[in-house]
């Protein structure tokens, strides 16, 4: 009921929650700056946006485009719906109702107003919902507009910058949309925090003492890199998949060796997997961790990357870089 009356006028440069627009196209966007010299970005944090939205100014917006007093009523009701705390139900006085279909639609009115000044003052920007990128070609410029957007948000919209999570830097050092790009040539890359993280959900998959057999923890990692690498399917530095496909291999590798547990088990599964008697032994006794094991010689050998294949392990490299070359 809302959208035709708003998303008509939003900023090209507005990709979140907007029908036929992508973050995919704000990340590509967001490239293109670079590639065109805009080496410096004002990477820009709202403070807890969607916690501290003003109502008064959002209604304002609102009721520019929508003369009906009844839905303007019904939309404060559903801004200033109860908040249960304690067991006791309390009225908010801002912010918006998160994981509602509506509150993006509504950030976006708000932030309308940000757009429309960026535009106003001829910055290249882009904007995925709160996440917002500002491109120039100067440090100097760029702290120049931190400080005046800064301002503008405080004083036009009350919001609050995030000072701690907010940045002037290169484009190359600052996550957008869980991208980044390379120094040289501005290639799109997976930035280092969400290699972390997906790092970090794997491990919880893969976590020797699970008890649950190597199998089933491929079925469980696979929905997650499946989805992982649709999502990072532009990402153009293939280095970072090859040394990923390794560290999950490794892993599982780990895995193995943990669930064997004792020294003759060790030996003679090695020995199952077609390692000489000596070289199994020598693996079984060296007395290092189960992590050093996973990478030795003998565990690559009895385990090789068409081990993995055959059991079904999803390659990062081959659905992202062979898939879209």
């Amino acid at each position: 009921m809302l959208k035709p009356h708003f998303e008509p006028d939003f900023s090209e440069c507005s990709y979140g929650f907007i029908e036929g627009r992508s973050a995919h196209q704000a990340v590509v966007k967001a490239q293109t700056y670079v590639k065109e010299g805009c080496h410096w970005v004002v990477d820009i944090d709202i403070e807890k946006f969607f916690d501290n939205v003003n109502h008064d100014i959002l209604m304002a917006r609102i009721a520019k485009k929508v003369a009906d007093k009844r839905v303007l009523r019904l939309i404060r009701r559903y801004l200033q719906a109860g908040i249960m705390k304690d067991g006791v139900e309390t009225q908010r006085q801002e912010g918006t109702p998160q994981g509602s279909p509506l509150s993006p639609l509504l950030s976006n009115i708000l932030l309308d107003d940000l757009d429309k000044e960026l535009e106003t003052r001829g910055h290249k920007f882009v904007r995925y919902a709160d996440d917002c990128n500002i491109y120039v070609k100067s440090e100097a410029a760029a702290l120049r507009v931190m400080t005046s957007i800064s301002d503008f948000l405080a004083s036009r919209l009350r919001l609050k910058v995030n000072a701690r999570k907010s940045k002037v830097d290169h484009p190359w050092n600052v996550k957008f949309l869980g991208y980044s790009v390379t120094k040289k040539d501005a290639r799109l890359k997976a930035a280092p925090e969400s290699l972390q993280r997906l790092k970090e959900s794997l491990k919880e998959i893969l976590r020797c003492s699970r008890g649950v057999s190597v199998r089933k923890m491929v079925e469980e990692s696979n929905k997650k890199l499946i989805g992982w690498s649709n999502y990072f399917k532009l990402a153009e530095v293939k280095r970072d998949f090859e040394e990923l496909d390794g560290w999950i291999r490794r892993r599982i590798r780990c895995v193995l060796w943990r669930q064997w547990k004792r020294v003759y088990r060790r030996a003679v599964n090695l020995q199952n997997q077609g390692i000489t008697k000596d070289q199994a032994w020598k693996a079984a006794l060296n007395g290092r961790g189960p992590w050093h094991n996973a990478n030795t010689r003998q565990m690559k050998e009895a385990f090789p990357n068409s081990y993995f294949e055959k059991i079904g392990l999803v390659s990062l490299f081959d659905r992202i870089v062979v898939k879209n070359p």
